[in-house]
Formats: C-alpha cells, structure tokens, sequence
C-alpha cells in the first residue's frame, strides 16, 4: 500500500493509476482493471489528478459512498466484467489533507481466472498493462491466458489429426535406454514401442478409441517438421558465443534437418554444450553447477508454451547463460524463488524426463540454483518475466574459480539489462528504494546499483530524489 500522506511524492506507472473521477466513474477503469488483473496487479486512485511535473493530488469526491456502490454494481455485473477477483477490503475510501478519494487494489488474477475481460467479449475486451499504460491484448495474448487457465495441461492434447508415424523411434529408444539404466527392472521394460508410448502418456486413445499422440509425445519424440504442424512457431535454438564482437562458435536449432528437432534430442545436444567448461569432481562426478544447470535448461523446456510466439532461445557466452522461453510464470516470480508452489504448464513432459531423474524436485529448481550460485559466489541469478511478447529470461553469470568469493565480471549487455529490469520491477512493487535495498536485491555491492541507477535515469525511466544517505530512487512517467 502506498503511504497516502505522501502522495504528491508519488508518480503514475506500470502500478499505480490516477483518475480524477469528478463526473463519476470513468470508462477507462475497466480497461485498468482489466490490465492490472492480467498483468502484475496495481493500485486505481479515484478522486486524484496529475499536475503538469507528474505529481499525484488528491481532488476530493463528493459522492465516494455511492460511486462505490455504483462500481460493486458494475464489477459484478457479468455482462460488463468477466470476473470480480476483488474483496471489500480491497475497496476503501480514504482521506488526503482532508479530501475524500478511493483506493482501489487490484491483484494480479490466478491464471485460472485469466482473460479478465470487459464488455462480454474477450478478444475485444482484453487489456494488460506497460510501461506506456494500457493496452489492447492481441489474439494470441488472449489465447494463450486461455490455454493456461485451463484445468487439463497444455500437453495432454490429443492429436486426433496425427498418426503414430510422426515420432523418430531412434529418440524413443534411446529414452528408453537411458529409463532402462535408471529405473532398472521398471514394469515397462518389457512392452513394445506403442504400449510404452502409450503408458507414458506420449499416445492417447482419440474419441473413437483409437490411438494418437499426445501434445507431450509429439515434443518429445515428434520429429521437427510433424510438430510445426501443431505449433506453428516451433523452435529450438542453442548458440555459443564467446563475446559480442565474434560470430556464433556452435549452434544447434531444431530446423537444421541434421537431427529429429525434438525437445528430448535437444536437452542432451545442448546440455553437453553448457557443462564442457565447468569443472566436474575428480572421479568426473556431476558438481552441484552441474545439476543447477541441468535443471535450468530442464525448467526451460518443460515450461515453454510452444503455441507462443518466438521460440526457446539459449544463448551461452564466456561468462554468462540465458534461458529464455515462450509463456509467462504461472505464479508470481517471488513465490518461485522461494520454492515449495509448482503449477507447471506440461505436467506430462514433466513426468517424462523425471522417469530419467531429470527435473525432479517439482517446485525446488529454481530455489535450488540461487543457493548454488550463492554457494559459489558467483553472481545472483536474474529473472526477467515480459509480457509484450509472454516470455520468461533466466541469466546465470558464471566464474571461473568457484573457491573465490569475487563476483565476476559478466556479460555487460544481457545480464545489465536483465537487471535494470528486476529493478523496475522492484520500484513498480515498493514505489522507492534505497541503494542497500536495490543492492541487497540482486546481491550487488553499491557501485554496480549506482552504474545501474545512472543508466536508468539516463533513460529516463527513474528518477532521485534527495541527496546522501536519504537519497529514494522511484520510476518516472
């Protein structure tokens, strides 16, 4: 909650809205609500204008007690909003230097609950929130929060207009090979391609009791060109880059032709790729980096939408690794941070590679790599959630010497950007920070959140306010 005694202080940004509201509720309420809800949540301020410099003031509402029950009318009417995720203590009216205004907070919705929309159509009523405000969701936006509210997983689809000729049985056979060495004597060790297919969930029986692939199969087994069928902009890209000035020294993409262009393929080829240069135990043991790594890129292909725009992207460069993938967290990034909350998006693929001990521990990844990095010393990992494409980045800087506590120096142009962003993400949360906050945050030391700072203020996204030990840092609008 926002400190209303200090509200000329305060600027509008990607969570926080003004609406002077003097002739009642205004049209454009719904728009915000509807953005705040299917974006990060925010906080709507009626009865409060802003000045000429961007400062917030209080305008006073005659009426407060009947434009509450007007919004209540409205809110819950189906007809107008899809869904009221609101309580009343999320409704309140408040008072700035005497002035009467209405504090409206809205939580980001449950996936379950999403497209929140206005107007009885989605496609048209459907809005999320930026930088520069609201704005309209595309197709594709609304489709996809659609797929993700839906209660059957994303990779359970059967697909009724496929045959079984779709998968490379070279892939299936050597997954089983490799369930064989870790589930020893497992029961179905002795069932032929189609009936192992079949109880691991890659083939389903269709609507006439036939059997086909499953969404799940068909990425994990499918060769490239048969999944493109189902998921237009399908792919895969792995590239090695040893710094900005040299051209790709590796590259694996699923379109190449060269191999069967399926996810399970894929994490071997580019798992092999990340770990070369990592120093293993001297019995050629996995390390704990290792195993962070492994279930990095693990969490990357099991929680991609492959019905989204632009496809997986790992980029490895000396210093440095990003995962980045199509679709949006499911719950919010801090409650994946601290572990426990899963609400993954192909439970099948899941189940999948956990039957080779890969991913196992559904909830604890990515909790697991920040107390490996941390262990390390190495710097902290940095995730970035964009919803203008959906896309999720995870950057993990590398040392070289694990014994040193020094943080290294990393890539410059993708880890900075990375977070400049957590720190506009913290500043839209907490409205100012401090340079220890801000350190604390990315586990920085000073100088580095001073770099940071500047670089934003430069860009004109954050602005300072007061000098020395005082000094806030808040966003601009």
């Amino acid at each position: 909650m926002i400190d209303l005694n200090d509200l000329n202080s305060y600027r509008e940004n990607n969570r926080i809205e003004a609406k002077k509201a003097l002739g009642g509720l205004p049209n454009s309420l719904w728009e915000t609500y509807s953005a705040f809800a299917n974006t990060l949540g925010g906080i709507i301020l009626l009865g409060v204008e802003e000045h000429k410099d961007k400062s917030l003031h209080a305008v006073n509402l005659p009426d407060p007690d009947i434009m509450i029950e007007e919004f209540w009318s409205i809110i819950n009417d189906r007809e107008r909003v899809s869904l009221n995720i609101l309580t009343e203590k999320d409704v309140q009216i408040e008072y700035v230097n005497g002035k009467s205004i209405i504090v409206i907070q809205v939580p980001r919705a449950e996936r379950s609950d999403k497209p929140i929309y206005i107007d009885g159509d989605a496609f048209k009523g459907t809005y999320r929130r930026s930088g520069e405000g609201d704005y309209h969701c595309t197709k594709d936006e609304v489709q996809s929060m659609f797929r993700d509210a839906a209660a059957k997983a994303q990779d359970m689809l059967v697909l009724e207009n496929m045959n079984l000729k779709v998968f490379d049985y070279e892939s299936v056979h050597s997954y089983r090979a490799r369930m064989k060495h870790t589930r020893p004597g497992h029961v179905w060790e002795s069932l032929d391609d189609e009936d192992f297919l079949f109880k691991l969930g890659a083939v389903s029986r269709g609507k006439d009791g036939k059997r086909y692939p499953t969404v799940a199969g068909l990425l994990m087994f499918g060769y490239e060109y048969e999944i493109v069928k189902e998921f237009p902009y399908y792919f895969l890209d792995f590239h090695q880059q040893l710094d900005d000035s040299t051209q790709c020294t590796d590259k694996i993409i699923s379109s190449s032709g060269e191999w069967s262009g399926n996810v399970y393929d894929f994490y071997f080829k580019v798992y092999n790729k990340i770990v070369q240069d990592i120093k293993t135990g001297g019995n050629g043991d996995e390390m704990p980096v290792h195993k962070a790594l492994r279930e990095a890129l693990a969490n990357c292909i099991i929680n991609a939408d492959y019905y989204g725009r632009q496809g997986l992207v790992i980029v490895k460069k000396k210093d440095v690794i990003t995962f980045s993938n199509p679709g949006n967290f499911r719950i919010g990034i801090e409650e994946a941070k601290s572990g426990g909350v899963s609400d993954p998006r192909n439970t099948t693929l899941i189940k999948m590679f956990n039957l080779i001990d890969i991913g196992k521990h559904s909830g604890s990844g990515i909790p697991n790599i920040y107390r490996i990095w941390d262990k390390q010393g190495w710097e902290p990992p940095v995730i970035v959630e964009n919803f203008k494409p959906e896309r999720i980045t995870l950057s993990l800087s590398l040392g070289t010497d694990s014994k040193k506590v020094r943080v290294k120096r990393v890539d410059k142009v993708k880890v900075y950007d990375l977070q400049k962003e957590t720190i506009i993400e913290y500043l839209t949360d907490h409205i100012t920070a401090k340079t220890s906050e801000l350190a604390q945050l990315l586990g920085v030391n000073d100088t580095r959140i001073r770099n940071l700072i500047k670089a934003l203020i430069a860009e004109d996204i954050v602005v300072a306010d007061g000098a020395g030990k005082n000094r806030t840092y808040r966003l601009k609008r």
